[in-house]
């Protein structure tokens, strides 16, 4: 007898934002629509700072929390978030051989280092000399392993024991997409039984938004829902961590854990992003999915950034399926490149665990009311600069 296709259940999940942490907190807030916001701190730049958390709470030790920059204490809070949701904080056995793979940034720069560095270069008599010697002399040693992208998953394996294979992707909004693309296809294809995926950005730092103004993709000014920035728009910075547990069902079953949703699909794309082709990208992704989808019972969670024109040309996409409802995340919770997929299909899960939509973000008709009982959401990820991504989550039986 042949056996049963293997089936990928979400069975649990670790989110934390401007929101709050978990997800009682972010589903009350966004029925009630209440992003939050500061456009004082790092004027005239808008962020969606992380809220208030009590670390010590999933990294007891002190000694942890001082070695860890702070996305990488963000990721590893979502991620024992994760395990405790998927109830695996006290599976051991679980957790050794358990999977792990991790969307990363390239850490975040001492910028103290960097001001003093660059206010003393145009008065030094030797230039390179006082480069080499300041570089030497003011960057502590750990800084070097702090900016290591995989330092996250170490982080992750020693506070919560989570040791099995373990890789890092780089490469913002595509590297999020990938990671959970890899995670889905390697469970299916019976090279894991059970993953933990996702990742962490911190955007309450100057040198980080100096990056991205560099290109002029941030949000200046007041707070705007996506929709409602206009064509010379921008993203709006977020620190967030999101983690999901994906399994396979029997490994599951055979634990006695149920499912939170059920992932089915999740492909990328990579267009040269010449005028139109985010649009006919996502048609072609669309493609390969609308034969699974299920007539007047699905949505869209949009994993727009606000930044064009990328923002724009999905706008032109799903004018095509007026029949959707939208919902762009980002109004609610700003922009994370790396983890920001993960939260949108956590997000798009708790959807489903509750049978309809939140209510729309703004009044400017792309997203409108809906009372459907959804049994499918996909999920688009469309990077501010590079890369596309659908993912479809469904409610599991």
């Amino acid at each position: 007898m042949a056996e049963a296709p293997r089936e990928a259940w979400i069975t649990g999940i670790g989110i934390l934002s401007c929101l709050g942490e978990g997800p009682q907190a972010h589903w009350q807030a966004l029925l009630g629509h209440h992003p939050v916001v500061d456009t004082k701190t790092f004027a005239p730049y808008v962020v969606h700072p992380l809220a208030a958390i009590d670390f010590d709470r999933q990294i007891p030790k002190k000694g942890d929390q001082r070695q860890m920059e702070p996305w990488q204490r963000i990721g590893t809070y979502a991620a024992g978030l994760a395990l405790e949701s998927a109830g695996l904080k006290n599976r051991a056995d679980i957790r050794e051989r358990m999977d792990m793979i991790v969307a990363a940034g390239g850490g975040e720069r001492d910028t103290n280092v960097d001001a003093a560095i660059l206010s003393g270069l145009p008065s030094a008599v030797n230039p390179q000399a006082f480069l080499n010697e300041r570089l030497m002399s003011d960057l502590r040693p750990t800084l070097f392993l702090a900016q290591l992208s995989n330092l996250l998953a170490g982080n992750i394996s020693i506070v919560h024991g989570v040791t099995g294979s373990s890789r890092t992707f780089m490469g913002e909004e595509a590297a999020g997409v990938d990671a959970v693309r890899i995670a889905l296809s390697r469970i299916i294809a019976g090279q894991s039984e059970i993953t933990l995926v996702g990742g962490a950005h911190n955007g309450d730092r100057m040198d980080i938004m100096a990056l991205y103004e560099f290109g002029g993709y941030l949000l200046k000014g007041d707070y705007q829902p996506i929709w409602c920035r206009g064509p010379n728009s921008g993203f709006a910075m977020a620190s967030l961590g999101a983690f999901i547990v994906i399994e396979e069902r029997r490994h599951a079953e055979a634990r006695g854990a149920g499912p939170l949703g059920r992932l089915t699909a999740v492909l990328s794309q990579h267009s040269r992003r010449e005028p139109g082709a985010v649009t006919a990208t996502l048609r072609r992704l669309w493609d390969e999915i609308a034969p699974r989808l299920h007539p007047g019972q699905h949505a869209v969670i949009s994993g727009a950034t606000g930044a064009q024109p990328a923002t724009s040309e999905e706008r032109l996409f799903l004018a095509e399926h007026p029949e959707l409802a939208v919902r762009a995340t980002a109004s609610y919770l700003g922009h994370g490149p790396e983890p920001q997929f993960a939260m949108n299909i956590a997000i798009a899960t708790l959807v489903l665990g509750n049978g309809s939509l939140f209510p729309p973000g703004d009044d400017s008709g792309v997203e409108r009311t809906s009372e459907e009982r959804l049994t499918q959401i996909v999920v688009t990820g469309v990077g501010h600069w590079r890369g596309e991504g659908l993912a479809l989550v469904e409610k599991a039986s």
